[in-house]
């Protein structure tokens, strides 16, 4: 009996592996040869092979822009970098900054990112000194050459526990103004970092604050966008999108132009709003289902949104980069892009990175693709598994552009800060920051500055 057991258990797996064997992509997983070489006996024809990615429409080159050269203006002075993108239309076309692109200076500002906790806050700049929030709201002021800290502040309430997601810092008037994911919105004196004003409100403050004028704007994580007088902290109005829930874990702001308030909503709007009323001028939503990608219905604009020449240009993360007319909001032209980072229109292009790390160049009038670069060519790596078995396939995360000194600069979730060709798109340099970076850089007295998801700030010279 002993003996039949054996056997009957020897059959039994031996029918299994052989059953495991009969499914071609199992059997190529198995390990030490178990599968066998066992070929298909037969093949698809060509007549019967069906794309299922063309479904979705197609990002291509331009046949009439091949071969064709495009303008970019020279690279100029920055003496502040006052909001998350740079000014209040959140645009810096060339700029001089890291001219040499090597580490000048590294320092801790605070905590980086953990499971109840992340860094989110772009990097400004004013008065010789940098300002980053870590990812426990935690406000730090450097001197911009030197890295020395002046000042810390935390802006959490008493008695708030961790978890306050999101915020953002933006400087202007003397102040520092703080967007908190723990439902709270301060200015602080940009010498002391003494607490001038703070605001309550009802949700957590998602974004990172624009400043212009005498208001400063930001969006809760309920879509509410809500403009405060710099001097008191007193709400002047507020706005209200449709709520949507699923967002990107990136903090992006709305952009201010005159009396115009552009504001991206993680429900896929772009609404343009009085700035000094609140009252709606327009509303686009940038959506697009993919047939091929559930992701697609997460339709957040997480990049900021970048008003250049009466033209809004904005991406969705659902699939849809747009140029609408800052007046109107009627759309110049539109592409299938799916992207998480602000599009950079400079010269006659504009620049945009897509989620899944392809840079493209875009004539700005026209619509039209000058090139496409797969920036993970090469960075693509398998990890984990067991035997070859359940891998997971990692492609870095990027972030930017941002274009200095006649160098296209993006940074990545593999910790390097990449230096590419405007024109051609060669990798033309690169260096290690020591850190995964999900933040675009900002630039200042021709310095970039990058925070890094362990909480260091990095500059670059």
């Amino acid at each position: 009996m002993p003996a039949m057991n054996r056997v009957l258990k020897i059959s039994l797996a031996c029918a299994l592996l052989a059953g495991v064997s009969a499914c071609g992509t199992v059997r190529n997983a198995l390990p030490f040869g178990l599968g066998g070489s066992q070929q298909p006996t037969s093949t698809a024809t060509e007549g019967t092979r069906i794309s299922v990615l063309e479904f979705d429409q197609q990002l291509a080159p331009s046949a009439a822009l091949a071969g064709r050269d495009f303008f970019l203006p020279g690279p100029v002075a920055v003496t502040t970098w006052s909001s998350p993108g740079g000014t209040a239309e959140n645009l810096n076309e060339h700029i001089i900054a890291a001219s040499d692109f090597t580490v000048g200076w590294r320092r801790s500002v605070g905590s980086g990112s953990a499971r109840d906790r992340q860094v989110m806050s772009p990097v400004v700049a004013d008065n010789g000194r940098v300002f980053v929030m870590d990812g426990e709201s935690t406000v730090s002021a450097l001197d911009a050459r030197t890295g020395a800290v002046a000042w810390k502040v935390n802006v959490k309430p008493e008695g708030r526990e961790r978890g306050g997601f999101g915020g953002g810092v933006a400087v202007g008037g003397g102040k520092v103004f703080v967007a908190s994911g723990y439902r709270t919105m301060t200015a602080l004196d940009q010498a002391t970092g003494a607490v001038l004003w703070q605001s309550r409100v009802d949700s957590p403050l998602h974004g990172a604050p624009t400043v212009s004028g005498s208001r400063v704007y930001v969006i809760d994580v309920d879509n509410l966008l809500i403009a405060f007088n710099v001097n008191t902290g007193q709400q002047d109005w507020a706005f209200r999108g449709i709520v949507e829930p699923a967002r990107i874990l990136r903090a992006s702001s709305p952009a201010v132009t005159g009396d115009t308030v552009i504001a991206p909503f993680s429900s896929g709007e772009v609404t343009a709003v009085r700035a000094a009323t609140g009252q709606p001028v327009w509303q686009e939503v940038l959506s697009r289902t993919s047939r091929t990608s559930a992701l697609s219905e997460i339709r957040d604009i997480a990049g900021r949104p970048v008003i250049s020449r009466g033209v809004v240009y904005a991406v969705s993360h659902s699939g849809v980069l747009s140029a609408m007319d800052v007046r109107s909001g009627n759309a110049k032209w539109e592409l299938p892009i799916a992207g998480v980072n602000a599009p950079l229109p400079v010269g006659d292009v504009v620049y945009v990175v897509s989620k899944d790390g392809e840079l493209t160049v875009v004539n700005r009038e026209t619509g039209q693709v000058y090139w496409t670069r797969n920036l993970n060519e090469g960075r693509v790596r398998q990890e984990g598994g067991l035997f070859g078995l359940f891998d997971r396939t990692v492609r870095p995360e990027w972030s930017g552009p941002i274009l200095a000194s006649n160098r296209l600069i993006l940074v990545n979730s593999d910790g390097e800060a990449v230096a590419y060709n405007p024109k051609t798109g060669e990798q033309t340099a690169s260096i290690r920051l020591g850190g995964a970076a999900y933040i675009a850089p900002a630039a200042y007295d021709g310095m970039l500055y990058v925070l890094t998801d362990n909480g260091d700030l990095v500059s670059i010279r």
